[in-house]
């Protein structure tokens, strides 16, 4: 495999395990919102089963501040769910210019050797396209001989 595909092919992985660092960070931060909206809601579960004659100011006042938390929390976490789709089909658009890329920079090397398909597994980070393993692809890259 020639170099510049080789140095390419590693790229792309790099390119895909930082895409994947992000969306763990996401996931985290959704857990996180999930967990804490989830508290909030058990806390006002239990203001709002008790009848309002037996309420006082202050579970009043606390079912208020509860509610704008919650809510708060849930703008948030629509805001991350977004960001994450955006994020989605921005690397769904570099991925289809990188594979462009390299089609026409190495036609003839990639069709000869069969490894469009490689290359279109590795720019794939959701693993929708992939057929082999993850970490068998990034071992074959890194063991091919020069």
């Amino acid at each position: 495999m020639p170099k510049k595909i080789k140095l390419f092919r590693i790229e792309r992985i790099r390119d895909v395990l930082v895409r994947r660092e992000s969306e763990l960070r996401y996931m985290m931060d959704d857990i996180q919102l999930c967990k804490e909206i989830t508290r909030l809601k058990k806390e006002l579960q239990k203001l709002v089963s008790v009848s309002d004659t037996d309420k006082s100011n202050e579970d009043r006042q606390r079912e208020e501040e509860l509610l704008q938390q919650i809510h708060k929390l849930v703008e948030t976490r629509d805001f991350l769910v977004d960001d994450v789709e955006f994020e989605r089909l921005r690397e769904r658009e570099e991925d289809k210019e990188m594979a462009d890329l390299l089609q026409s920079k190495f036609p003839k090397t990639l069709k000869k050797k069969g490894m469009c398909k490689c290359v279109t597994i590795v720019l794939c980070s959701q693993g929708s396209n992939m057929k082999i393993p993850f970490v068998q692809l990034v071992q074959d890259t890194l063991n091919e001989p020069s």
